[in-house]
């Protein structure tokens, strides 16, 4: 009910069949349930002067959604050829129908591990896209960008492995701020979740 409500509401199709991925590292495209969205958006507010990079965007409807609740500026990775195609078309659909200000909404067709962490980039969204490794290479990234240019970062993990929780537990200096529990709105899955990791500037 929800995904055929929100792709009407905010004039986008982002439903329908995954696709095989490129490669061992690299998972199908599965978007985020409009339902655990309004869930995590309902107790993780962001303000019109964020930007978020959402990795393995596929259509884009995390960008969108979260453009419509905010006015924030996004920007979605994504590898597939055909899904960035399908969501830069609903980027035109989006703008004929939103207020939009030039450059707020992008598309990057690219690896995630070769995206350029802008040094306005203070939150990033994974809905478990990738391996561990490749998520090691991308933390990495994020992390040079935040020597260079010391900010407050966000990493908001919906579904999280136990792979990609080590390695940021362990080896990078983000903590653990926020859970948002899911149990209630799906069959018992421990892994229905988001968590919110924070890098503070010292």
């Amino acid at each position: 009910m929800k995904e055929k409500y929100y792709d009407k509401l905010l004039h986008i199709k982002t439903n329908g069949n995954q696709e095989s991925p490129i490669g061992f590292h690299y998972y199908p495209y599965e978007p985020t349930p409009y339902i655990a969205l309004e869930r995590l958006f309902d107790e993780y507010r962001l303000q019109s002067s964020s930007r978020l990079v959402d990795f393995g965007c596929g259509k884009g409807r995390l960008p969108f959604f979260v453009h419509y609740l905010f006015q924030t500026s996004v920007v979605g990775v994504e590898m597939n050829e055909t899904f960035y195609q399908t969501a830069q078309e609903n980027l035109k659909s989006y703008v004929k129908n939103n207020r939009v200000s030039n450059g707020q909404i992008q598309f990057c067709h690219c690896l995630a591990e070769n995206y350029r962490v802008h040094p306005s980039d203070n939150h990033f969204y994974f809905f478990n896209p990738f391996s561990v490794q490749i998520f090691m290479k991308v933390i990495r990234n994020i992390l040079k960008s935040f020597e260079k240019t010391p900010r407050e970062l966000d990493l908001l993990l919906y579904y999280p492995s136990e792979d990609y929780i080590f390695f940021l537990d362990n080896e990078t200096p983000f903590e653990l701020q926020a859970e948002v529990a899911l149990a209630d709105l799906f069959v018992h899955n421990a892994y229905e979740r988001f968590l919110v990791y924070r890098l503070r500037v010292s």
